[in-house]
């Protein structure tokens, strides 16, 4: 990491001739409960050693410079007319600064220069650590005292109204509230979370990237919200205080499942599964039961597969790769869908031939390597230098 900040703060001064203040923000990955922030469940994130590095120093009037080191762009904007950029990258940016003017927080523009090591477009969610670490350094340079979940709601309305992409609230949440060494399990009703221990030092956390865009997804992904939904409004006849599959139990939901669509029946049965694992999970976290925690991961990927219906081939071979080889606890696919990327625990000493076996046996797929990023649970967003 040291590397990069002393790129991005060269990059930085090289540009805008001043002194920055550098701040460090996480991409995230998620060990367990997947598609249940939306039916408000509980999840299981935690933020990793690849992080964007900002350098950022506040400005006297409105105009705000931002310098890209990833794709070697410069932009230029005013607070007085926040428009959305061909260049895509800069919206981000904008997005953050726009919902701090909404809300009346009294900011000036800024020069900014980043740069990462977040793999763009590889389900560590990349965009959220750009508009997490904007929130965080306008409440630094500003002094707003505003609290994490303040930052977090403003980053998360930052890429659903200007970026527009109907993200959830999990990828800002963990960027701004990890710890070293702790996952949070969030309740995504209440938007409360409660840390666990990970802190296995002989056991590694590894992503693998299919390489495949996730078409599917955003329109795929709201058919499992109707069909989530329509299973909710079925239940609310029985019992009126089921405001979401979040409080539906098992012996509800069996004691009505003729009732359902077949199809609506594998959702809704996926998701109350799914929160269940959750709360197993964390269970397995305080005992130290590696073990059963990779069980729990195997049987997500399974009801992903099965019930909910969202993985892929390419998905599922490099699950299945990983779970043939002796020393991988658990595996799974992580996030929407379709596409996107799996997370595996894989014991340290079997790494070498976990990347091995899993790229040869992707390649005889696909035709490609998938690309694999072993990353650390690490701090949240925060300030490196002042």
């Amino acid at each position: 990491m040291e590397r990069l900040i002393e790129s991005v703060r060269k990059a930085f001064k090289k540009k805008f001739n001043r002194q920055p203040v550098l701040i460090a923000s996480p991409g995230r990955i998620n060990l367990i409960g997947e598609h249940t922030d939306y039916n408000e469940g509980f999840v299981l994130p935690g933020a990793t050693d690849r992080v964007i590095i900002l350098a950022v120093a506040g400005r006297e009037d409105l105009r705000s410079r931002f310098y890209s080191l990833d794709f070697d762009q410069f932009f230029e904007t005013d607070l007085s007319h926040l428009k959305k950029s061909a260049l895509r990258w800069p919206d981000y940016l904008q997005g953050v600064l726009q919902q701090f003017l909404q809300f009346g927080y009294r900011i000036k523009g800024l020069d900014l220069a980043f740069g990462g090591n977040v793999p763009i477009g590889g389900g560590m969610s990349s965009s959220a650590a750009v508009e997490g670490g904007m929130a965080f350094a306008l409440n630094h340079l500003f002094q707003l005292n505003l609290d994490l979940l303040t930052m977090t709601r403003l980053a998360q309305k930052a890429e659903n109204e200007f970026v527009g992409v109907k993200c959830g609230i999990m990828d800002m949440y963990t960027n701004l509230h990890g710890l070293p060494k702790k996952v949070l399990k969030i309740d995504c009703r209440f938007l409360k979370h409660e840390y666990y221990p990970f802190e296995w030092d002989e056991v590694r956390v590894v992503i693998c990237d299919t390489g495949v865009r996730r078409e599917l997804a955003s329109s795929e992904y709201n058919v499992r919200r109707r069909q989530c939904e329509e299973g909710v409004r079925l239940l609310q006849k029985y019992y009126p205080e089921v405001k979401s599959l979040r409080d539906v139990s098992l012996e509800m939901f069996k004691e009505h499942s003729a009732e359902f669509d077949p199809v609506v029946w594998k959702r809704c049965h996926y998701v109350i599964k799914e929160n269940l694992r959750v709360e197993k999970a964390c269970k397995h976290l305080i005992e130290g039961d590696l073990k059963s925690f990779g069980l729990r991961m195997n049987e997500s990927h399974q009801g992903l597969r099965d019930e909910y219906e969202v993985s892929s081939a390419e998905l599922n071979q490099l699950v299945e790769s990983a779970s043939r080889i002796p020393g991988v606890f658990g595996s799974r696919m992580m996030g929407a869908g379709f596409g996107g990327c799996t997370i595996s625990l894989v014991e340290a000493e079997v790494l070498d031939l976990f990347r091995e076996k899993v790229s040869y046996d992707y390649l005889q797929l696909t035709g490609r390597k998938p690309a694999i990023h072993v990353v650390r649970i690490e701090a949240g967003t925060r300030v490196l230098e002042d």
